[in-house]
């Protein structure tokens, strides 16, 4: 350990006549440069929190305002409208103190005042302005005049450099829909899917609803939106997420994959290295609020909450329900190997280890030859099975003596991470290798990643990454803007020497890994083996395909003048109807990030035009016309019901919160239970890409990321994840279970990819015009030139 490297530092021995000390000057040089880092860190951290407290203003602004106010004295114009003397006069008598002086501090106090008053002013004009959702209904690259003065005005009380939490005071609050709206809209999501004694049927338990209690949960439910800055998110992680008692293994962590076809380096130790290295550097800007926030059209921003819990944060067992554990400061990771645990130490001197030293830690930990101790192999199986018996056994076997101290260290890590002894990675000549990846990713042996973990780097031999999620404390796209940053910062910036090893010298004189120690009772061992045991079948009936379309991507489906996404919605329907029969309730995951601790909100995308479409596409007597016609009708419907869900008009997290509401009031709804217990067997979630623009896609199309996907959410159901990666390549993550004997994940990958091209067919007539067309304009031009 770090602690005990620097204690044989300091030594001393008794002798008769005196005390005789012995410092080590490298020790003391450590001790001094990490106490000068600290108080650097200090005075950043206290700069950014000024610059982020007074935002939309600045520092600077405040001087203005002084020099203005003090100006005013000499030239005899009172700005203050009597104010400043006012002050004046109250000023706490001084002796010594003249009655210029006196005035300059008047003067100064009112410019404070001022000063703190339009800052306020400035903050609710553009929290004001930024509850204006127009802009999202209109149609790309059309927009209104109204709007566009309204984007002049966002920029213009945005300032110049904004740091990460810099808007966070002026996000608008999430607000609630009425309850007629909400349930309109459910009625019509599910028309649909039922038949009509199943529709009357709803419709009856919707209207008892709206007669009955709604009213009242309605109440209760705004006066909370009031008290909280947002009415969904606190129930939806303690409801949704840390309540459950089954497994968050596949059933709710998710997987990110690495880039798809490079791999930087073959050494997993060096490879391993660079990404802790820039996911330290990720940390320090993140700690220090020095990222730039997310903005939608670059302009409008989105929330920056969930950033602050990405690292040193665990998901903590309890019996009844489990609680998210976030630490500070915390300067280590702990690594797992061959069934043994180690921390390593990740600073030194008060800086971060370089890459080199990071690689030389992680390569004493490939080369140790210890045994596993007893129950340490599959110890991490704990956090993979059921919650209640986790949450037992932490009480009663790691509360006190070395386990509690190992169970620490691992808790309040940055993160953890596996060295894997099996490569992985996709290779297009091996079939079935992104399968493979994508499991080991999601569940791996069940006792080789902490799944309580934020997030758990896993790092293969053969020099492939990937990263497994817990869900609780953020959504992808937190983990995925990382991750970009990660991947960039690996590839473009930190490098490798021809040999691909780390860049940059080694210090040898860093303390090695350090083993974690357990003493592990018999009874707690059957635990361990009961959790692997639960955690191996889930494990075992994951049925996953990944599904590489390469045929076209975004950039000539934007060129048929529509969403990429409702594009691949409506693919997913007809794949859905081809595969299964039926349609069925479908969820698409939308943001909320654009309100205060906004996360998601659900899109239903089986509307009845999605259906008349698929139905036309299965009818050969329908022509082309008509079904692209149809198409562009369920198309516009999807993109209309994602712009409801981004703009908080959505239905699920409304009825969500009132159901929660009315178990806090002891009321019984036979309308939200019925909505509550709906299965959602089809899943779907767009992974987001290029967030942060890092790297160009279109000049470096090797280094695209293959996005990540989880597991299924219905027995019999599908969970698709897809990521658009620049102009012609999509990536599908298919799960699904093998217990199911309706479903199959190949199958519908198949699916997919047939439904993708039947609709892009619909368009080839037109695109063949639009082509011609070019072509004709272009000849024209050339003509005018010549």
């Amino acid at each position: 350990m770090a602690e005990a490297h620097q204690a044989v530092g300091f030594q001393f021995t008794v002798r008769p006549d005196g005390v005789d000390l012995t410092l080590s000057q490298e020790v003391i040089k450590n001790i001094y440069l990490s106490g000068v880092t600290a108080w650097r860190k200090r005075a950043i951290l206290f700069k950014n929190g000024i610059l982020a407290g007074v935002y939309p203003a600045s520092p600077s602004s405040w001087l203005i305002v002084v020099i203005a106010m003090i100006s005013s004295l000499y030239i005899h114009i009172d700005p203050s409208l009597g104010m400043i003397a006012t002050i004046q006069d109250h000023l706490p008598h001084r002796d010594g103190a003249s009655v210029q002086t006196r005035a300059v501090l008047s003067a100064i106090v009112f410019a404070t005042g001022l000063w703190l008053f339009l800052i306020y002013v400035l903050r609710y004009a553009l929290k004001a302005l930024l509850s204006y959702h127009g802009w999202i209904f209109e149609s790309h690259g059309k927009s209104s005049t109204s709007t566009k003065v309204w984007l002049s005005l966002v920029k213009v009380l945005s300032g110049r450099r904004p740091l990460l939490y810099s808007f966070q005071a002026s996000l608008p609050r999430l607000p609630v829909p009425s309850v007629d709206d909400t349930v309109n809209r459910y009625l019509e999501s599910v028309r649909p899917l039922l038949d009509s004694e199943e529709y009357n049927q709803m419709e009856i338990l919707a209207n008892d609803f709206q007669d009955s209690i709604a009213a009242m949960l309605q109440r209760y439910l705004i006066l909370k939106s009031w008290w909280e800055t947002n009415y969904v998110s606190d129930w939806w992680e303690e409801y949704i997420y840390l309540r459950g008692r089954s497994p968050i293994m596949v059933n709710s962590n998710f997987y990110i994959m690495d880039l798809l076809y490079v791999i930087p380096t073959h050494r997993q130790a060096a490879r391993a290295a660079n990404v802790v290295h820039a996911m330290l550097q990720y940390r320090r800007k993140l700690e220090r609020g020095e990222h730039a926030p997310l903005r939608a059209l670059g302009t409008v921003p989105m929330c920056s909450t969930q950033m602050e819990r990405m690292f040193n944060t665990t998901r903590v067992p309890g019996v009844e329900t489990d609680i998210v554990q976030h630490l500070t400061n915390r300067k280590h990771l702990v690594v797992y190997h061959k069934g043994c645990f180690f921390q390593v130490w990740l600073y030194t001197g008060g800086r971060h280890l370089l890459p080199s030293e990071l690689e030389t830690q992680f390569q004493q930990i490939l080369t140790d030859k210890s045994e596993p101790q007893p129950g340490e192999l599959k110890l991490a199986a704990l956090t993979a099975g059921n919650r209640v018996p986790w949450a037992r056994a932490r009480i009663k076997y790691f509360c006190q003596g070395v386990n509690k101290a190992s169970l620490d260290a691992i808790e309040s890590a940055a993160f953890f991470l596996t060295l894997e002894e099996e490569p992985q990675g996709y290779d297009s000549t091996m079939e079935g290798s992104l399968d493979g990846y994508a499991k080991s990713l999601l569940h791996g042996k069940c006792y080789d990643r902490w799944f309580d973990k934020s997030f758990t780097l896993i790092s293969y031999p053969n020099g492939k990454i990937g990263i497994n999620a817990e869900h609780s404390w953020a959504d992808a796209p937190i983990v995925g803007h990382m991750w970009e940053y990660v991947l960039a910062t690996d590839c473009f910036h930190l490098g490798y020497t021809e040999e691909g090893h780390c860049k940059g010298d080694m210090n040898k004189g860093l303390p090695p890994p350090t083993r974690l120690q357990w003493k592990i009772p018999k009874e707690c061992q059957e635990t361990i083996e009961a959790s692997y045991l639960s955690a191996k079948q889930i494990a075992d009936d994951v049925d996953f395909h990944g599904c590489l379309f390469t045929d076209f991507g975004k950039g000539l489906i934007k060129k048929c003048r529509t969403s990429p996404d409702a594009f691949i919605q409506m693919a997913l329907q007809l794949a859905q109807y081809r595969d299964q029969g039926v349609f069925c309730l479908t969820y698409e995951s939308s943001m909320t990030r654009m309100f205060r601790d906004g996360r998601t909100e659900t899109v239903r995308s089986c509307t009845s035009e999605a259906v008349a479409f698929v139905c036309a596409m299965e009818d050969a007597g329908a022509t082309n016309s008509q079904r692209l016609g149809l198409f562009r009708q369920a198309a516009e419907k999807h993109q209309n019901m994602y712009r409801l869900a981004m703009t908080g008009s959505g239905i699920d997290r409304h009825l969500f919160c009132l159901y929660i509401m009315s178990k806090y009031l002891d009321v019984d709804s036979p309308f939200l239970k019925k909505v509550l217990s709906e299965p959602w067997k089809l899943s779907t979630s767009q992974t987001p890409q290029q967030q942060l623009n890092l790297v160009d896609i279109n000049k470096f199309p090797r280094y695209a990321g293959a996005g990540g996907g989880f597991g299924p959410v219905a027995d019999d159901g599908y969970g698709v994840s897809y990521i658009i990666v620049g102009e012609n390549f999509i990536t599908f993550h298919i799960s699904s279970k093998f217990s199911s004997p309706d479903t199959d994940s190949h199958r519908f990958g198949q699916h997919i990819r047939k439904a993708m091209l039947d609709i892009q067919s619909l368009f080839k007539t037109e695109n063949e015009k639009t082509v011609e067309q070019e072509k004709h304009a272009q000849l024209e031009n050339g003509k005018k030139h010549i």
